[in-house]
Parts: C-alpha cells; structure tokens; sequence
C-alpha cells in the first residue's frame, strides 16, 4: 500500500510538472524584442525557420555575427544562402556553420567553443520553442560563464492551451519534458559530484598559517 502511495505521488509531481514544462513553453512565444548581444546563435531543427530568425537578427544589428549549429556535413554553405532571407554580403561576411553537432548537448559544445574563440559573453538563443529550455540547459551547462537571452520560434501546434488533448502535441511535448529531466538530472549530478570533488580536493590541502 505504502509503495502504491508513493508511485501515486512521484506520478502526480511528474504529471504537475510536464503541465509547468508545456507553461514555460508556451511562454517563450511570441518572442520580445532581444537587447543586444555579442553574437547570435541557431540550433538546426526540423524547418528553417530558426536560422531564417537568427538571420533576420543579425540584419538588426542584435549581434556581431551568427552561428549555425549543426548544420548537416553535406550542406554546403551556398545551398544554405539560397534557402535563407537576407543580404548575401551579409551572410558571407558574418555567418559561421558550425558541422560537429549531432544532437542538442553537441549544439551546446559547439556553441560553448564558438563563443569563446570570439570572445562573446552574451549570446541570444533561437531555436523552438519547445525545444529552448532543454537548450539554454545544456548551453548553460557547457558554458555557464554567458549570458543568455531565447528567442523562440513558435511551434504553432503547440499554441493551444489544450495540447494535451491531440496525441501529435502531447507526445512531442512528453517527449521533450522527459528529454529535459534527463538533462536535468545529468547536470545536477555533475554539479553535486563536482562539488564534492572540490570539497574533498580543498580538505586535503594544508591549512594556511
């Protein structure tokens, strides 16, 4: 009975807080007007509209240059122009492709890595909205020194408020969720053990006279 209990309750915390994950989802869109950063960066999904926004930014004069990450090994980089809005001598002077990623943890190594070698400390973020939080998480977790700012492009299914009611919205949004508290779990473990490590490392040394 105790142990029915106690799956009841992990169930409902769970349950409570995919509806708290679809909330934040649903507000990252419609996107404000980003403050200026250093640089701009698009992760790579299912459409072209995230680099098309990222694009669109850059024109703006939000950020120095663009990077797209995870852009597919057998894109080159004028096929990639021709499906994107915008000035070509734009595109050509400040927009890096980024060809090592293959998943949201590798966007955020590449991106960690392309900031650095710019010497950016603000980035702004434009991805999906359903997939932001899971990648300002992973970001933050390869480079937690930037600061962030989402720029969310809508998924227009995922714009009513009764998602959980059509099987296609309530399964990419679990879906998403679950990826998230996957991530979640590593990077609070990674920050406990490390923490440990660090206390271990600072009580093993000599106290100062």
């Amino acid at each position: 009975m105790k142990f029915l209990t106690l799956v009841g309750i992990v169930g409902l915390i769970w349950l409570v807080g995919l509806f708290a994950f679809a909330d934040r989802v649903r507000g990252f869109t419609p996107a404000p007007e980003p403050e200026q950063a250093d640089g701009i960066v698009a992760l790579t999904g299912p459409s072209a509209e995230r680099v098309n926004a990222a694009i669109r930014l850059l024109e703006q004069d939000k950020g120095e240059r663009v990077l797209i990450s995870g852009v597919n090994r057998e894109v080159r980089r004028q096929e990639l122009r021709e499906l994107t809005p915008g000035s070509t001598r734009l595109f050509n002077c400040c927009v890096d492709l980024g060809f090592e990623a293959e998943d949201t943890g590798g966007n955020a190594r590449e991106i960690a890595a392309w900031a650095r070698d710019k010497g950016y400390d603000s980035l702004i973020v434009v991805t999906s909205d359903y997939h932001m939080p899971r990648s300002l998480l992973e970001i933050r977790s390869a480079a937690p020194e930037l600061e962030l700012t989402p720029y969310a492009v809508s998924t227009p299914s995922l714009d009513n408020s009764r998602w959980w009611r059509a099987a296609v919205t309530a399964r990419r949004m679990t879906l998403e969720y679950m990826k998230y508290l996957a991530v979640l779990g590593r990077a609070t473990l990674h920050r406990v053990v490390g923490d440990d490590t660090h206390a271990e490392s600072a009580s093993s040394e000599p106290a100062a006279s």
